[in-house]
């Protein structure tokens, strides 16, 4: 089994350079490996799918949150949520709809990631043209949320205080502010209250740009235009994001290198970024 994964997650980690390396390995035609590689990640997805978890309870929330809280020293945060696109070949006929603001066609993969670095929920598939509040604003996540069907915790004291405020996910000017959605305050003549505030979000939200850069490291099917139909390349970011999980699981570590992930310096209180 162990032999099958590593299979499954090298053919995975490659590009479409490194393919013909992987026909000599394996003895396998290189247009038989392109063409088993969407077989191979509905696999992974159908028995590591299970790894990409939203919480359920409001205890599995406050969970997410302490581990916020310890690691980032931002309080009651459910999570951060951001999005990245993931470069394509257009459908033909529909590459004005995939075009996206950077002007490569891509589809959106917006994720909420916990303060380990582990995604908790991942919507895949919408086209590059959506910015990342409007994936967010048709996600089943967010009507989830918004109907009151996710046991987000009430409303806690933070820290040191007795004011009480709401569970929060934390995001960049990208998305829109809602009562469980922080994003920092806008503008340049801010106060040196809001100016702190600001940079211990940004510190929050970055652990989901890390988990992206992470992703794109590890699979570097990422750091290339992927050259199949959309629907397969749903299947290879679904599996990619559950073996993301599954690695951080078990294997943390070696998975992510220390340089890999931004890393808080307690002694002199300084956030040192990722490479």
């Amino acid at each position: 089994m162990v032999d099958f994964y590593e299979w499954m997650f090298q053919l995975l980690r490659s590009s479409r350079e490194t393919q013909s390396s992987l026909s000599y390995q394996f003895r396998i035609a290189q247009n038989t490996i392109s063409g088993i590689i969407p077989a191979v990640c509905a696999a992974i997805y159908h028995h590591l799918g299970s790894e990409i978890q939203v919480p359920e309870s409001e205890n599995e929330w406050k969970m997410v949150a302490e581990e916020f809280w310890a690691k980032w020293n931002f309080p009651l945060c459910l999570g951060a949520m951001d999005g990245k696109h993931i470069r394509i070949k257009p459908p033909p006929h529909l590459g004005a709809t995939y075009r996206n603001y950077k002007g490569f066609f891509s589809i959106v993969l917006l994720a909420l990631v916990d303060a380990n670095l582990k995604f908790l929920y991942v919507d895949v598939g919408t086209n590059g043209r959506v910015s990342d509040g409007g994936v967010w604003g048709k996600s089943k996540l967010r009507q989830a949320i918004t109907n009151g069907d996710m046991n987000i915790p009430e409303a806690a004291a933070l820290p040191g205080s007795a004011s009480k405020l709401p569970f929060v996910i934390v995001a960049d000017d990208a998305f829109p502010l809602m009562p469980n959605f922080m994003k920092p305050y806008p503008g340049s003549n801010l106060s040196k209250e809001c100016l702190i505030f600001n940079y211990r979000l940004s510190r929050a939200q970055r652990v989901s740009e890390n988990a992206f850069g992470i992703l794109a490291a590890r699979f570097r099917v990422f750091g290339t235009t992927i050259l199949t139909f959309v629907p397969n390349t749903k299947l290879i970011v679904l599996a990619a994001c559950s073996l993301h999980n599954f690695l951080t699981n078990r294997s943390k570590n070696t998975y992510i290198p220390e340089d890999c992930a931004d890393r808080e310096d307690i002694l002199n209180g300084v956030l040192i970024e990722r490479n």
